[in-house]
């Protein structure tokens, strides 16, 4: 049995669309591409977005703003030192785009200039810091994304 050009190609398609759907049906079901939305409230969130960008203004403003460095304890998040560390209060949040069970929240409570966050909390990745803080009634946002 000869096989034509026109028989070749709907072989060379099917064959083809069978590999595609073998991949959606592979990715959709195994738990390790499992990847969950980035914000449970998503529409809630937005309706707060103007504040956010107000807050990440008044950051840009700042002589000094905040940073972070990688230590063997874990994150160093270092706080301006021209502000008076008992004046400053606020959360940081560290979000797991892989995974939400890992996303978490740290009051911020300083006895100097510096905030841990603990390496036991921390796994190693892709992690979004984002430090939402007060100071002298004026409210700042610093956000980043950063691998441990």
């Amino acid at each position: 049995m000869r096989i034509n050009w026109g028989t070749g190609i709907v072989i060379a398609f099917g064959c083809f669309i069978a590999f595609i759907m073998y991949l959606v049906v592979n990715m959709v079901t195994d738990k390790k591409y499992h990847h969950d939305l980035v914000v449970e409230d998503y529409y809630k969130q937005e309706l707060t977005l103007q504040d956010d960008i107000d807050k990440e203004e008044n950051a840009l403003k700042l002589d000094e703003n905040i940073s972070w460095t990688h230590t063997d304890e874990g994150i160093l998040i270092q706080f301006p030192n021209s502000m008076n560390i008992s004046k400053i209060s606020g959360t940081v949040s560290l979000y797991r785009p892989s995974n939400k069970s890992l996303d978490f929240d740290l009051p911020i409570v300083l006895s100097s200039h510096t905030l841990l966050v603990p390496k036991e909390k921390l796994i190693d990745g892709r992690w979004n810091l984002t430090v939402d803080w007060k100071n002298n009634n004026s409210s700042y946002l610093y956000k980043n994304s950063l691998v441990y």
